[in-house]
């Protein structure tokens, strides 16, 4: 990565994953299964937990949004596409809450974070 991503990382309050993202903790992840059952275990490890709120959820688009509220404040989107039968794509959009126009990275972080959770619940592709 070079020095002019690794800077704008560090001085912006906006991260997002996608597939040819120059960061390598910032591409999409594909996950083994489909895009109900991602939604679904998705909306079920956010709901339970106390650091999110589960905003809303948008089946039709494949989106469930959600408000970090421990912490810095965060707006989170995740996006569940399913490319292939039992090949999902989840992707993130993080906005942080913060008085300053640049978050030190942590959108980028929170996003590493995210991926390690849903790890956990569902099993990753590579």
């Amino acid at each position: 990565m070079k020095f002019k991503h690794k800077l704008a990382k560090f001085f912006g309050k906006h991260a997002e994953t996608r597939d040819d993202h120059v960061d390598p903790t910032l591409i999409t992840r594909y996950y083994n299964t489909t895009k109900t059952r991602g939604m679904k275990t998705l909306e079920e490890l956010f709901s339970g937990s106390e650091v999110y709120k589960v905003n809303s959820i948008s089946e039709d688009h494949g989106e469930i949004s959600l408000l970090k509220r421990k912490g810095k404040k965060a707006f989170i989107i995740m996006t569940v596409i399913m490319v292939r039968p039992n090949k999902t794509a989840v992707d993130f959009a993080v906005t942080t809450e913060t008085l300053l126009p640049f978050d030190f990275g942590y959108s980028s972080r929170l996003i590493q974070d995210l991926y390690e959770q849903v790890n956990k619940k569902l099993y990753k592709v590579d």
